[in-house]
C-alpha cells in the first residue's frame, strides 16, 4: 500500500547522476505557480538562466535576478504534488539553493473563516502520493515555517488565517464526503502541493515557506469559482513573497 512506501535504505538513483555535482549559485528560489506573476518578473527584472530542470517531455529553466543586493532563484514551476515537489529538490541540486518560498492559490473549505484574508498553512493533509516515499506515513505534515510567515504578514498588516490545508491529487474527486470528512479535521482549504514539497523539504533538509490565496469556493451543489483567476495571479502574492526573501 502506498502508504508502506517510505523507506530508508540506499536509493538508486540520485541526482548527481541527471545534473552533475551540486552546485552553489545562490540560497533562496521563488517557486512561482502562476504563469502571469512569472511573466512579470520577466519583465521587471534582469533575468539569467542558470539551471535546467527536465525530462523527457518537458523543460524547466532556472533563472537568477539581484534583489536589493542578493542573488534569487526563480522558476514557474508545474501544478501537482509530484513534479511540483520533485522540481524542488531538484533545483536545490542545480543551485545550491536552501530555502524556498512558494505560494498559490487554493480552493476555500469554509467561505467565512477565509473571506478576504490568505491563509498561512500550518499543517497539509496527505491526500497524495508522493510525501509517503519521503517520510513515515501520517495523516498530516507539519508545515514547519508557518510562525515566520505569519511575522511577515502582521509586518506588512495584511490579512489572513492560519490553518490545515488539505493536499489532493485527485482535484476531480473532491467528493461531497470527502469535503465533509477533511473539514471534520480541521482543513480550511484545499490544495495539490503542499504536502508533497514540505515532505520533499524536510528529507533534503531544505526550508519551505508558503502562503495561499482562497480562490474557488467548494460548496455543495454551489460551486464557486468567480476569485479563481485573481487568486491564481494577483501580483500582491509576488510582493509577499519578496518580502518573505528579506526577512529569512
Amino acid at each position: 500500500m502506498i502508504i508502506d512506501s517510505f523507506d530508508t535504505s540506499e536509493p538508486i538513483l540520485k541526482l548527481e547522476y541527471f545534473y552533475g555535482e551540486k552546485g552553489h549559485i545562490l540560497d533562496k528560489c521563488l517557486v512561482l505557480l502562476s504563469r502571469e506573476i512569472f511573466e512579470h518578473v520577466q519583465s521587471h527584472y534582469e533575468l539569467k538562466q542558470v539551471g535546467l530542470i527536465g525530462g523527457s517531455s518537458y523543460r524547466i529553466p532556472i533563472y537568477a535576478f539581484e534583489y536589493k543586493g542578493e542573488l534569487i532563484g526563480v522558476y514557474l514551476a508545474p501544478m501537482g504534488s509530484v513534479l511540483c515537489a520533485g522540481n524542488i529538490a531538484e533545483c536545490a541540486h542545480i543551485t545550491g539553493a536552501t530555502k524556498f518560498v512558494m505560494f498559490g492559490s487554493c480552493g476555500t473549505l469554509d467561505k467565512e473563516v477565509t473571506k478576504g484574508k490568505f491563509v498561512i498553512p500550518t499543517e497539509a493533509y496527505r491526500d497524495e502520493g508522493t510525501s509517503y516515499h519521503f517520510m513515515p506515513p501520517s495523516d498530516f505534515v507539519k508545515i514547519n515555517n508557518a510562525d515566520k510567515v505569519e511575522a511577515v504578514f502582521k509586518k506588512l498588516n495584511i490579512p489572513y488565517v492560519k490553518g490545515k490545508t488539505w493536499t489532493t491529487d485527485g482535484f476531480l474527486m473532491e467528493t461531497v464526503n470527502k469535503v465533509k470528512k477533511r473539514k471534520e479535521e480541521g482543513c480550511i482549504v484545499v490544495e495539490m502541493e503542499l504536502a508533497a514539497c514540505q515532505a520533499v523539504a524536510n528529507h533534503f533538509k531544505l526550508e519551505l515557506y508558503d502562503f495561499l490565496q482562497p480562490g474557488d469556493v467548494l460548496i455543495e451543489g454551489d460551486y464557486d469559482k468567480s476569485l479563481l483567476h485573481s487568486a491564481n495571479h494577483d501580483l500582491i502574492k509576488l510582493d509577499i513573497g519578496l518580502k518573505i526573501i528579506e526577512e529569512i
